[in-house]
């Protein structure tokens, strides 16, 4: 059981838009059924190793039904500088990310992504609201609900994460 507060009624994340990082247009949709973890990321951070781990989940837990959706974004000391496709080279090329990026957008303030706009809405613990950092983790189950939020800190192999994807997962 989660300690989840929501501060506004439900919303259902499957309508939001997305442009994915190389242009496509859709919509959290696409992960209708699956559980997936939103991370915002940089490729300039002291966190940036987080993408390893991030790739190592991915292959361990995608034929489940889970996937990863990073969010690049330059809002926190500038250390997302690139254009979408430096990000996605430089993630290929330094990780072997194969999990979907989407293009670089803002996780606060008056231009927030409507993703993250509802993704805070979810108060939890250490990590009320606002994003904090790049590399903060947002857990969604299978039905498109926030069951989960973790640090930047937490690292992606952590016990912490994982157990969270095999409970979300529940098969």
């Amino acid at each position: 059981m989660n300690n989840f507060v929501r501060t506004t009624s439900p919303v259902s994340l499957y309508p939001i838009p997305l442009t994915l990082n190389d242009g496509t247009e859709t919509e959290f949709g696409r992960f209708k059924g699956k559980v997936v973890l939103v991370v915002n990321v940089a490729s300039n951070c002291g966190f940036t190793p987080q993408y390893a781990g991030l790739e190592a989940l991915y292959g361990k837990f995608r034929d489940r039904g889970f996937e990863i959706l990073g969010v690049p974004c330059n809002q926190f000391a500038g250390q997302e500088p690139g254009s979408d496709t430096e990000i996605a080279e430089f993630c290929q090329r330094n990780f072997g990310v194969t999990f979907p990026l989407t293009e670089k957008a803002r996780v606060r303030g008056k231009r927030q992504h409507p993703l993250y706009a509802e993704l805070t809405k979810f108060k939890s613990g250490l990590l009320p609201g606002l994003v904090k950092w790049n590399f903060e983790k947002f857990l969604v189950n299978r039905d498109g609900e926030v069951v989960d939020r973790f640090a930047p800190t937490t690292e992606p192999d952590s016990a912490e994460i994982i157990d969270a994807i095999e409970k979300a997962l529940g098969d």
